[in-house]
């Protein structure tokens, strides 16, 4: 299989990528489907309220009290003193899906989608607080002040048998970590066990914009766990309505989450710089559907006893944000793994590392190495490393087409002389490759390096939100999408057309014909590829011809060299007799 045959089972392999995801990618299931028909003909809510989860009315919205407003300097939340639930929470520093300038939404109550996060306390016997209990706030707007590192926002629940609780949520500055905290003063004359449960609750909708082309469909959403023994676990919507759902969650050491596309909330167990909330008192998970075709991905934890007069506190971190790589390891061991590159994990992973390595800088021995600060010059500086890091094999395969572009007379030669005889002609062929030591497929290996790492690029490119809504420059506004006015896929037609020029004949008109028209099925198929993955093969394609041209150059001045150079005369034998 030469260069060319290579190249078209790359264009067919890659057809056969995008019709699967295209016409066979998930569908919505069923119960998915029967809400969103109820929805639109009652004009109610798709997703009512849990039982044991959430309060709801006849019509199956949250119930709604008092709202307390909190603004940091990446989110804008707001928390419902009924239950103290976090109902609403708004990524200031990313926009919508269809529109940048607007921000995104994470938690939010309504017709059209529900996500929130709510908590509460179990003990046998005692109404302690819950999701269900009215409480009351001396705040009802609070603000991150400049100067400011944490704001707090303090709920207190009706005292009940002379135990007093308060919620407590803590905003931090620069993080998308809140911690909600219980206060207990048991100020009852008996021991007090209770048990403290965390949940996120959501309905099966897969969020705005996860179902394009591009992604096809198959970006995951739906409930998480990880502990540190199993690590990463999904469990589909689909499961969870069979009954199906198959997670291991013991020991509970690690955290519960909700996936979705770019974005992310978990309650952490174990977070990093705290302790393990489970490794002295027992936790269950719980991944399960709720009437009103919501899903609860929750935890409960076990507290210690609270003696009669004394004070507890126990809090829980939530984060709740974008899947930006750094965030994420910050938070808890694993959380990273909540960022999904698909088959090619083991090459788009360390692409990104790489990747985001230029773009952010880092720390060596103390010596901090600025980024470049900008996603499309990274992705450029990215492209020129791994062209350095292929320079010997392009040395190798341009010395090989130089070789073959020599012989090119020579088959046709051969061509003439063998006529329709396609087996002779391949016969004196190979005689004529063994004879010049030329090998044809010895340019393929670049190209086959290149495959894994153009996959890589394309499955990091719909995992990371990092590139989301990305700006390069000019007309390039977001490098996860497509290039709005075909430039990129116009200017990758014309560098790969001038990379055909170089090209030595095939001696086959029909393999040289499919030649010069692959430039325009490469780009007519780039022109729904997002910028970023077209932008890192029009800087491969323009390097690539600038390594050509040197490389050919050079061995042309070597050829030169070696013709001009007089042979140094034979030395004269000795007459025979002297």
């Amino acid at each position: 299989m030469d260069t060319k045959r290579l190249i078209a089972f790359v264009v067919l392999s890659f057809a056969i990528l995008y019709g699967w995801q295209h016409w066979f990618a998930p569908k919505p299931t069923p119960a998915q489907i029967a809400a969103q028909q109820q929805a639109a003909a009652t004009g109610t809510p798709a997703a009512a309220a849990a039982t044991g989860t959430a309060t709801a009315t006849a019509e199956g919205a949250l119930t709604r009290a008092g709202r307390i407003k909190v603004k940091t300097d990446l989110l804008d939340a707001e928390i419902d003193t009924m239950g103290g639930d976090l109902r609403k929470l708004t990524l200031i520093e990313h926009g919508q899906h269809d529109n940048a300038k607007v921000p995104f939404v994470l938690f939010q109550e309504g017709p059209e989608h529900t996500y929130v996060a709510h908590t509460g306390l179990i003990s046998n016997g005692l109404n302690l607080p819950t999701h269900r209990t009215l409480f009351s706030s001396k705040d009802t707007a609070v603000s991150l002040q400049p100067g400011q590192s944490s704001v707090s926002v303090r709920l207190d629940a009706p005292e009940v048998n002379g135990i007093k609780v308060a919620k407590i949520y803590t905003f931090k500055r620069d993080s998308y970590v809140i911690d909600v905290a219980y206060e207990i003063v048991n100020g009852s004359q008996a021991p007090l066990n209770l048990s403290a449960y965390y949940s996120l609750v959501r309905d099966g909708k897969d969020p705005r914009g996860t179902g394009g082309f591009f992604t096809g469909g198959a970006a995951f959403t739906g409930p998480a766990v990880y502990t540190e023994e199993k690590k990463f676990q999904k469990v589909t919507f689909s499961d969870i309505d069979k009954d199906k759902a198959e997670y291991v969650a013991k020991p509970a050491d690690g955290w519960v989450a909700m996936v979705q596309h770019y974005f992310v909330s978990a309650w952490l167990m174990s977070p990093n710089g705290g302790a393990n909330l489970c490794a002295k008192s027992a936790c269950t998970v719980q991944v399960t559907k709720k009437p009103g075709e919501l899903y609860q991905s929750a935890v409960q934890v076990n507290q210690p006893t609270i003696a009669a007069g004394a004070n507890y506190r126990v809090s829980v971190p939530l984060y709740a944000g974008p899947q930006e790589t750094r965030a994420l390891q910050a938070a808890a061991p694993g959380l990273d793994l909540v960022k999904d590159y698909g088959i090619f994990k083991i090459i788009a992973q360390p692409m990104f590392a790489l990747l985001d390595l230029i773009h952010g800088g880092a720390s060596i021995s103390g010596v901090q190495i600025p980024g470049i600060g900008n996603w499309g010059w990274s992705i450029v500086l990215f492209t020129l490393l791994i062209k350095l890091a292929l320079y010997p094999l392009a040395v190798t395969q341009y010395r090989s087409m130089a070789k073959m572009k020599k012989l090119a007379p020579r088959m046709q030669k051969l061509k003439e002389q063998y006529g329709d005889d396609r087996m002779k002609f391949q016969q004196a062929v190979m005689e004529l490759y063994k004879s010049e030591k030329a090998n044809p497929l010895s340019g393929c290996l670049p190209i086959l390096i290149q495959m894994p790492i153009f996959m890589g690029l394309f499955y990091m490119l719909q995992a990371v939100v990092e590139l989301r809504q990305a700006p390069w420059m000019l007309w390039i506004h977001d490098l996860s999408v497509a290039d709005p006015y075909w430039v990129l896929p116009i200017l990758m037609i014309l560098t790969m057309w001038i990379q055909t020029r170089f090209n030595p004949p095939s001696g086959d008109p029909m393999q040289d014909r499919m030649m010069k028209i692959m430039p325009v099925v490469f780009g007519v198929m780039f022109i729904w590829f997002p910028a970023g993955l077209v932008l890192y093969y029009v800087i491969n394609n323009v390097f690539s011809i600038g390594q050509q041209w040197y490389i050919t150059r050079k061995i042309e001045r070597e050829d030169s060299t070696v013709k001009t150079t007089p042979a140094k005369p034979a030395k004269a034998s000795k007459a025979k007799g002297k």
